[in-house]
């Protein structure tokens, strides 16, 4: 399975913050907010990973993450120039998905809870089609909405509804089989002018093979696209990391126990960042698997 991070858009939403920098690059507590949505991939078992953002962003995460061999990924990047729906992400991205299972997340998501990674990996191996992951929310009319039946199969999903079936909104992560780019390509664009997303993930419930994986009780879903969603993720992140002494979204920690690095990588790795706590983390972790 391959895996993709669209960072796009311009992050007008942020401003003045985002004038002279990316919105992905902006500090999530302690890490930069890109860090987040790239570790679901990782926790998911995906090393070969697509950044698309627009040419601005993508200087600066290249300069951020390199090509991704300090944490045993392969990344690449691509240039989305202007915002023309989250859907599009698979036609930039045919080349490197390449008639594989491919997994997309938005580069302003978190995603967080126990026993996700291993949800993550049981969803990759039975995914047949497209698996969405919802999240209950108590304001479902501003979100894509999954409606399910008694069974738990997915019945229906519409895009901000008035009226909305269910308080699954469905969040920024998605799996998807290698039909997605012969999908997405025969989608039309909407009244905005973009692809949508909603239209991928109607044409898999057409066809009977979408389903929502509902995230309940013990996860965290937060969008950090607004300055206040910003502060709440860093907030959140905040008090895990200082309650519970562990780290999130912490790229080396993850390398390393999912064996894409070695100790003396990660050591490595903090001592190059020593100066900071997140260096000295790093440093520790790495002492303690040795």
């Amino acid at each position: 399975m391959k895996g993709i991070v669209l960072a796009g858009g311009s992050g007008t939403r942020m401003y003045p913050s985002t004038l002279a920098t990316s919105k992905q690059l902006l500090a999530v507590y302690n890490k930069p907010m890109i860090y987040y949505p790239l570790s679901v991939l990782m926790l998911a078992g995906i090393r070969e990973i697509l950044l698309i953002s627009t040419p601005p962003g993508v200087a600066a995460l290249r300069t951020l993450l390199g090509d991704g061999s300090a944490l045993g990924l392969s990344l690449s990047y691509a240039e989305q120039a202007e915002p023309r729906g989250i859907a599009e992400a698979f036609l930039i991205g045919e080349g490197h998905i390449a008639g594989d299972d491919c997994a997309l997340i938005l580069g302003d998501n978190l995603l967080h809870g126990a026993g996700f990674p291993e949800l993550l990996r049981t969803t990759r191996e039975q995914l047949d089609g497209c698996t969405l992951f919802g999240y209950p929310v108590s304001d479902p009319q501003r979100y894509g909405v999954g409606e399910v039946d008694a069974t738990g199969a997915l019945v229906s999903i519409e895009e901000k509804p008035l009226r909305p079936r269910s308080d699954n909104a469905i969040t920024g992560l998605y799996f998807y089989d290698r039909d997605v780019v012969d999908i997405a390509r025969d989608i039309t664009p909407s009244a905005r002018g973009e692809l949508e997303i909603t239209d991928v993930n109607l044409a898999y419930l057409k066809q009977g093979r979408a389903r929502l994986e509902r995230l309940g009780r013990g996860f965290t879903w937060l969008d950090a696209g607004t300055h206040d969603s910003l502060l709440a993720a860093s907030q959140y992140v905040q008090v895990i990391e200082n309650r519970q002494g562990v780290r999130v979204a912490c790229l080396e920690e993850i390398a390393l126990r999912m064996g894409y690095i070695g100790v003396e990588d990660c050591y490595r790795r903090g001592a190059d960042m020593r100066n900071s706590e997140y260096g000295q983390y790093l440093m520790v972790i790495a002492q303690s698997i040795a």
